[in-house]
């Protein structure tokens, strides 16, 4: 069967033929229907499923995938899903979820479960506490590889990872990270101590939670150790936390870019009325901001009245403006999210922008003024030309520094990207146009 045939088999309430779809489907593609699936759909669909598919679906769903499930369990499964989630997962479930949901769960978590949970959710939001496992095996270093082999083995299955081991002393402090490839190629009678990598980055708990990610990502790393501020090991963040946080943070960034609030959930599941409320207070904020254009031709009507060919060639400049703004503004936002520019280099970025800026606007210029020619006329064309080249250049430098001094300030760098930038650039690059025009024409 097709994935189509799923909305097809509830349509026609044929209970064995869902049942047998979702078994022959793996978790992830069941979890992506009930994602799209509203949420009566969504929790008969789950309720189909036998108890180890269903646990394995729902921890692929996102947190307020999961949130629809749950709402429509009865408490004996309710219960059973959320005490056998990993801690970390169940801290971001609640870390989006109502009150009245959160004390739910809690109250109905074993102590020990109750207790990780709490701990995690006693970190702001975006750090690496929330995102991170307390469920690590931290090996002493005076122990042998042998000894540590037999302490993996006994201890390993509640741990959230036997790839990656941290090494502490007494006092749990860090020593260093020794891989499970390690322990068993090498010497059994080596101490853990001295095959100990020192030189693996770690994290603190209080750190950004993004800034982990790309660091796990930069550097190839299955595992990142988590340490409090005392250097003491409490935790682990594993490669598939990171990706969550990167594709969260990329798809945030996006919905910035174009100019609209991020929503939570499947676009799919998400109200017409969502997705517009996401949408409409950008398009008023902008409308606004687009007012500056109309008054700065009501400024210059009387250059536009004396010579009528200038407007034109208000689109071709306004469009190229905007559009070299935006992808500076993308560039920017971009290599500030992968760490390749921080905010102090914003005069180094001024600079390169501007070279680039340049070049573009020139190899443009070019062939307005062809065109300019063949419409308007030589000095026309002149003008035209010359405001190209010097608006390529303008809306560059403010595409590739907007980002970088919004992140200097404590401003999300998308918020301020391609919509706004190319509204601010249309307003001054018509500015420059006509200042340029009046000293070309000699009006």
């Amino acid at each position: 069967m097709g994935l189509d045939s799923l909305h097809d088999l509830v349509d026609a309430n044929d209970v064995s033929g869902m049942k047998q779809w979702l078994d022959d489907h793996p978790p992830h593609v069941v979890a992506d229907e009930l994602g799209r699936s509203e949420t009566i759909t969504a929790v008969l669909l789950f309720r189909l499923l036998d108890k180890d598919h269903a646990l394995a679906v729902f921890e692929e769903l996102d947190p307020v995938d999961q949130q629809k499930v749950l709402s429509g369990l009865r408490d004996k499964a309710f219960y059973e899903l959320v005490e056998a989630m990993d801690p970390d997962d169940r801290a971001r479930l609640l870390g989006e979820a109502p009150a009245k949901f959160t004390q739910r769960v809690l109250a109905g978590l074993s102590h020990e479960q109750r207790s990780m949970t709490a701990r995690l959710l006693g970190y702001e939001d975006g750090t690496v506490g929330r995102i991170m496992s307390p469920a690590v095996l931290v090996l002493r270093g005076e122990l042998t590889a042998k000894q540590a082999l037999k302490v993996v083995r006994e201890r390993g299955e509640n741990a959230e990872t036997v790839y990656t081991l941290p090494v502490v002393d007494n006092s749990r402090r860090y020593q260093g990270v020794v891989t499970l490839r390690e322990l068993v190629l090498g010497g059994q009678d080596t101490l853990v101590s001295d095959i100990a990598n020192t030189e693996k980055p770690i994290v603190r708990a209080t750190e950004d939670a993004e800034a982990a990610a790309r660091l796990m990502q930069d550097a190839n790393l299955l595992a990142l150790v988590v340490v409090d501020s005392e250097d003491r090991v409490i935790g682990v963040v594993t490669i598939d936390d990171a990706f969550e946080v990167i594709e969260a943070a990329d798809t945030e960034d996006v919905a910035r870019q174009s100019a609209t609030t991020p929503w939570i959930g499947h676009y799919m599941a998400a109200s017409v009325v969502q997705l517009a409320r996401s949408r409409v207070v950008w398009l008023l904020l902008l409308i606004v901001a687009a007012s500056l254009t109309v008054g700065v031709l009501q400024a210059f009507q009387a250059t536009l009245s004396q010579v009528v060919q200038l407007a034109s060639f208000i689109p071709l400049l306004v469009g190229t403006g905007g559009n070299s703004g935006a992808q500076s503004a993308t560039a920017a936002v971009r290599a500030l999210a992968v760490g390749e520019v921080r905010s102090s280099d914003v005069l180094r970025v001024a600079f390169r922008e501007s070279r680039v800026g340049l070049l573009v606007g020139l190899t443009l210029a070019v062939v307005a003024f062809v065109f300019g020619v063949t419409i308007a006329g030589s000095s026309v064309a002149i003008a035209v030309s010359l405001s190209l080249v010097v608006i390529c250049v303008w809306a560059a430098v403010i595409g590739g520094t907007m980002p970088l001094l919004a992140k200097r300030v404590g401003i999300d760098p998308a918020v301020v990207s391609a919509p706004l930038v190319t509204t601010l650039v249309d307003a001054t690059g018509l500015i420059i146009y006509f200042l340029i025009a009046r000293a070309v024409l000699g009006i």
